[in-house]
C-alpha cells in the first residue's frame, strides 16, 4: 500500500469545487484515470495503491465497476454544480494494480459510463495497463470490441532474475504472444520496462532492450527504479541483503536505452518515453504534463481540474463506504497558487520534448539559458529559436536543468 496522502486542506462531503476551477476551462483537455487497485501479487518494489485479496477487509472485486461508475456519475453532477461546462473527454486510462484482474465485462462497463457521462472526443484514446499473464487473446478483443484503443504491458524486464527480484510472476516468453494478440484486435501497443533493479547488468538490460524492440511496440517507456520507503525492497536493501543501483549505473542504463531506440527509429517525447511517431504518443500522460484537467475515479486516485487537486480515500474498503453513502470519496485537497503553478508547469515541461517557451520564463530563469547551453544542458539550436528542449546529458539531470531555471 502507498504511503501517506500529501498534504492539504479537506475536502467537503459533496465534492464542490471552488470557482476559479473553471476559469478557462474551455481551453484545457479533459480527461479521466480510472484506478483498479487489485493486485494478484504484491511486487516487492511497489509503492501503488494497491491490494491483494487477503487486504480488502470484506470489500468484493465483483462490486468496485459498480461503485466506479457512481463516483463517474457524481463527478458529472459536482463539475457542472461547479460550473465547470462539461466537455467531451480526450483521454481515458485504466491504471492500478492490475486492471485486467476484473472481467472485460467491468471495464467495459466503467468505459460506458464516462462515454454516457461526457461522450467521448473523436478519436478518444482509451488505454488500459495489462500484466502479460492477466490476458489471453479473447480478453484483448474484447477490450478492443468496448471500445479501448491502446494497451500497456507491464514486460518490465525479459531477464528472468531482474523479473524475480521485482517479484513479477509473468514468463517473459508470454510478452511476444500478448503483443501478437494486441495487435490482431487492432490494439496500440506500448510496453513498460523498468531498468537499475538490483543485480541487472547492463547486458541484461540490452537484453531487454532488444527483446522489446523485437516486438516493435508503437510505444516504450522505460523508468528508473525508485526504491521507494516502506517497501519490501527497500528492506532488503537497508538489511543489506540486496545492493542497490548506483547513480553512475542508471546513467549508463538510460543512454543505452536512448542509442537502441534512436537506432530503431524511435524518438524520445518526455524524458522515459518513446513513440514510433508522434501519433503513439500517450496522449494521456501528455495531458498531466501540460497541466490538462482529469478526474481520478476510484481509492487513491488523484484529480486536477484548473488548479484545484485532490485526492481520493485510500482504501477499497472506505471507498465503497463513502461512494455507496452518497458522499464524495475525496479525503483532501489543495488549490494551487500561482508560484505553484508555475514551478510545476516549468517542472514538468521541462521533460517534454516539445518543452518550454524561453520567452515564458521568469527573468531569472532567462538568464540561467547561456550558461545551460554552456553545460550542454539544453539544445542550443532550441533555445536560440526560443525552446527549451533537454539534451541527452539535460535529461540525466532534469531536475538540475529545473532547479536553474525556477531559483
Amino acid at each position: 500500500m502507498a504511503g501517506p496522502h500529501p498534504v492539504g486542506e479537506p475536502a467537503p462531503d459533496d465534492g464542490l469545487l471552488p470557482a476559479s476551477a473553471a476559469v478557462n476551462a474551455t481551453r484545457r483537455d479533459f480527461g479521466v484515470y480510472l484506478h483498479v487497485p487489485f493486485c494478484r501479487v504484491r511486487c516487492g518494489y511497489c509503492d501503488f495503491n494497491t491490494y491483494t485479496a487477503t487486504e480488502l477487509r470484506g470489500v468484493k472485486q465483483s462490486d468496485y465497476a459498480s461503485q466506479a461508475v457512481l463516483e463517474v456519475q457524481a463527478a458529472g453532477r459536482i463539475l457542472t454544480e461547479s460550473g465547470v461546462p462539461d466537455r467531451p473527454v480526450a483521454t481515458v486510462f485504466f491504471g492500478g494494480g492490475t486492471p485486467t484482474l476484473l472481467p472485460v465485462t467491468d471495464l467495459g462497463k466503467m468505459l460506458a459510463a464516462v462515454r454516457d457521462q461526457w461522450g467521448l472526443k473523436d478519436g478518444a484514446e482509451v488505454t488500459t495497463e495489462a500484466n502479460p499473464d492477466s490476458v489471453d487473446a479473447a480478453y484483448l478483443q474484447a477490450l478492443a470490441d468496448a471500445g479501448f484503443t491502446r494497451v500497456s504491458f507491464g514486460m518490465q524486464s525479459a531477464v528472468p532474475h531482474v523479473l524475480a527480484t521485482l517479484e513479477r510472476t509473468h514468463d517473459p516468453e508470454r510478452v511476444p504472444l500478448v503483443v501478437e494478440w494486441a495487435r490482431a484486435a487492432g490494439l496500440d501497443v506500448s510496453l513498460d520496462l523498468i531498468y537499475g533493479t538490483p543485480g541487472e547488468s547492463l547486458a541484461d538490460w540490452r537484453a531487454s532492450l532488444e527483446q522489446a524492440l523485437s516486438l516493435h511496440p508503437d510505444h516504450l517507456s522505460a523508468y528508473s527504479l525508485i526504491v521507494e520507503d516502506g517497501t519490501k525492497l527497500a528492506r532488503q536493501i537497508r538489511r543489506g541483503e540486496i545492493a542497490p543501483t548506483d547513480d553512475d549505473q542508471q546513467a549508463d542504463f538510460y543512454e543505452l536505452a536512448d542509442e537502441l531506440l534512436a537506432a530503431a527509429g524511435y524518438d524520445w517525447y518526455e524524458v522515459s518515453n518513446w513513440a514510433t511517431s508522434d501519433a503513439h504518443r500517450s496522449r494521456h500522460n501528455l495531458a498531466y504534463w501540460t497541466g490538462q484537467d482529469w478526474w481520478g475515479v476510484g481509492p487513491g486516485a488523484h484529480s486536477h481540474v484548473g488548479g484545484v487537486r485532490w485526492w481520493n480515500v485510500k482504501h477499497p474498503a472506505a471507498y465503497s463506504e463513502r461512494m455507496l453513502g452518497g458522499l464524495s470519496p475525496a479525503a483532501g485537497r489543495e488549490t494551487l497558487d500561482a508560484p505553484t503553478r508555475e514551478l510545476e508547469r516549468i517542472l514538468l515541461q521541462s521533460r517534454i520534448r516539445t518543452g518550454i517557451p524561453v520567452a515564458s520564463l521568469s527573468a531569472d530563469g532567462r538568464r540561467e539559458v547561456a550558461s545551460l547551453i554552456a553545460d550542454e544542458l539544453i539544445n542550443a539550436k532550441a533555445a536560440l529559436a526560443g525552446t527549451i528542449e533537454l539534451t541527452l546529458r539535460g535529461r540525466l539531470l532534469a531536475d538540475a536543468v529545473v532547479r536553474r531555471l525556477s531559483d
